[in-house]
Parts: C-alpha cells; structure tokens; sequence
C-alpha cells in the first residue's frame, strides 16, 4: 500500500515573550490553507502534532503546553498604514481545533522580527542602527499594535541584555504597545460594571472584575477561591478538581461576558476568556528560585491558559492586568492597594514583570487608549517543517 509524501512547507520556528510558535507567510501555505477553513486547521494541527491523546505532542512542533502550542500567519496588512496582518492560531494539544478567537501577546513581540525578516516591511523604513517601527494590524481581535524592534547594521538585533522572567536567557529588549486593547467592538466592561458577582455552581456567589482588554478575562480574588496568589504550576495543574474548578468559573464567566450562550460552549472555545487570580503583594520563591519579596511588587496575579495555570504570563492577559489595575475599583486596582495607577509590577509564577496602561472615563464607560510593555524575541530555526500529504 501506497502512502504520499511528505510536503515541504517553509516555516520559521520562534520565541516572542515566554511562548514559542511555528510563523508561516500567508503566500508560502498550500493553496488550500491560505483561507480560514478546515484545510487550514487540519494543516495547522498536523504541522503542531495535536490531536494527541498522549499530551506530548511527539509527532509535531508543539511543546505540550499552551506557551508552545501556537501558530502565526502573516500577510500583506488589509488595513492602511500598517506593515503586516498577524493572525494567531492557538492549538489545541489533546483535541482538533485550532482556536482564533484571540491574540498572543508573547508572540507579537516576534511577529515584529519576522515581517522586517520576511520582506513586509519596506526597506527604506529599516536604519542601518536603531529602531524600526512595525506597525502590527492583530487581525484576530482587530486591533494595531505597534512593536520597536532593535536593528543592528541592517539586521534585526536579537541578542542583547534584557532579562525577561520565564526565559532562561537575556535577548534584545523589544517594546510592544497595544493600541485601544479593548479586545473586539463591545464594552471594556461588558456587564457594564467595574465588579460584579458571579454564580458559579460549587463555589456559590464570587465578586469578579470582566473585562475586555488585550483579550477577555475574568479576575477573581485569591482568597475567595482558597488560594493565597503564590501558588506555582505544581500546586494547580496536578489537582484534577482545581482545574475543574477553574473551567467552571470560566464557563460561567463566559457566558455573562457574552463571548458564549451556554456554558457547553466553553468547551470550543479554551483560548477565551482567561481567568486569573490576584491577591496584595507578598513573599514567595518563584519557579526558578527566584526570592521574590513583597517590596519588589504590587499585587500577585496567577493566570490560567488553555485548562493549565500559566508557567509565567501571557503578554495579552498583561494587558488586562495593567488596564484593570489602571480603573479603581476593580478586583486587580484593590489589590495593588486602589488609587491611580498607570502602570504596575506584578508577581507570577516565574518573578515580575511591569506593565503599563492608560485608561479614562467616558460619559460613564471606561476605555483604554494603550497598555505597554517590553518582551524579547528570538528565531530558534527557521528552514521548512514536513507534513504528511493527505493531512490536510
């Protein structure tokens, strides 16, 4: 019996932030993924090693986990005065969908890179030395994004001395700015209100701020839900009924943000929204021993993505943090001590990390013109990935 060959694709394999992706031009896809639809998941799948029911993603690029389970596709921008369109795909390991309802923040730090790389970015907009600006169009929340990539005699400068917690070692510095976060065309606050009570069955009636910025999250408060804010992954992701626990809230959660209609669906959708949870500051010993102390933070935020508490955080649900905390009022403002803020440190479970936001009020509605931070990015390996033909 016959089987087809392999298929050559080419492809770039990069770290942005704390995740790491396989990054595709639009043009160098088969002819049948270069539009949404199921050609392109069952490529995206195969090409990341998912489904599988091992959770090891042997047979792929993806590590596993929901930091390096991730795809980019870049295009020439749709939108005037960007560079390039990015579009995010995040891959289920143990089941076969590709979700594209949101951004990754760590990546766009890398999307940055990979269009001056791959020829989207006119040649005459890069210096011989300093800062190129890329102009990002997020085609899967519809938003700008700006990232100032370091150049170095032409070339994207990819190492440097910039120490980023969650990465083993220093890089470049890239700035990434996320222009009006507010992820899609509804309210920041879709419930209209900066706090509100949620039922979740189990839990009873938790106090949650819902907002939409960067991508959708919901926050609750440490305490209420039996943590102290300095858990690590090991204390979460082994324990069956935490996790459980969690996908309730989100499902809930979901439901009153209106991302959903029925609490069933949250199944189909595991990268929106984010649930985390924010505590005051206090002392812990970070993933890789890192003495963080309580003088070094302004509040704790532990995140969950994709079913799993995050090893560090995602550059998106950063976004919401510093804009939530930048609006007094809400769960994550209280816990960095209330007042005025445009920007904060907080804890993970890999050390700090300082973001900023600004926020003002409107005829009575909050929104966000842009939220900041700095993130580093690198090419791991670029050349072609191989896929068995007929997979797609």
């Amino acid at each position: 019996m016959s089987h087809p060959a392999q298929v050559k694709i080419p492809a770039t394999y990069m770290r942005g932030g704390t995740s790491k992706g396989v990054f595709f031009r639009l043009q160098d896809l088969p002819a049948s993924a270069q539009v949404p639809g199921e050609a392109r998941d069952r490529l995206l799948l195969r090409v990341i090693g998912s489904p599988d029911p091992y959770q090891k993603q042997t047979d792929g690029m993806g590590g596993a986990t929901s930091s390096t389970s991730k795809t980019v596709i870049l295009a020439e921008p749709t939108v005037p005065d960007h560079d390039v369109d990015y579009l995010f795909g995040q891959v289920s390991i143990d089941k076969p969908f590709v979700d594209w309802s949101g951004n990754c923040g760590n990546l766009t730090a890398a999307v940055g890179a990979f269009a001056i790389n791959g020829g989207f970015v006119s040649p005459e907009r890069i210096p011989d030395n300093g800062i190129c600006t890329v102009r990002i169009w997020q085609a899967n929340i519809r938003k700008t994004i700006i990232a100032q990539v370091p150049i170095t005699n032409g070339e994207v400068q990819e190492t440097g001395d910039f120490e980023l917690d969650g990465v083993t070692f220093p890089a470049a510095e890239v700035q990434v700015e996320f222009m009006d976060p507010a992820d899609g065309e509804g309210a920041m606050f879709p419930t209209g209100n900066v706090q509100d009570d949620l039922d979740v069955p189990g839990l009873g009636s938790l106090r949650a701020t819902m907002i939409n910025a960067g991508i959708p999250t919901i926050f609750v408060d440490a305490k209420a839900i039996g943590y102290t804010g300095t858990e690590l992954q090991d204390d979460i992701n082994g324990n069956p009924d935490a996790l459980a626990m969690f996908e309730t809230i989100r499902a809930h959660g979901a439901v009153r943000m209106g991302l959903i209609n029925h609490v069933d669906e949250a199944a189909g959708r595991q990268h929106t929204p984010k649930v985390a949870f924010v505590a005051p500051p206090a002392d812990y010993v970070a993933s890789s021993g890192k003495a963080i102390e309580t003088g070094d933070i302004d509040l704790l935020v532990r995140a969950m993505s994709m079913c799993k508490l995050h090893h560090a955080m995602m550059g998106t649900a950063a976004v919401a943090i510093a804009t939530a905390a930048a609006i007094p009022g809400t769960l994550v403002n209280q816990a960095a001590g209330g007042g005025d803020r445009s920007a904060v440190t907080f804890g993970h479970p890999s050390g700090t990390l300082r973001v900023g936001a600004e926020a003002r009020e409107v005829d009575g509605d909050w929104t966000a013109t842009k939220a900041v931070m700095s993130r580093s990015a690198r090419v791991l390996m670029e050349g072609w990935v191989r896929v068995p033909g007929g997979s797609f």
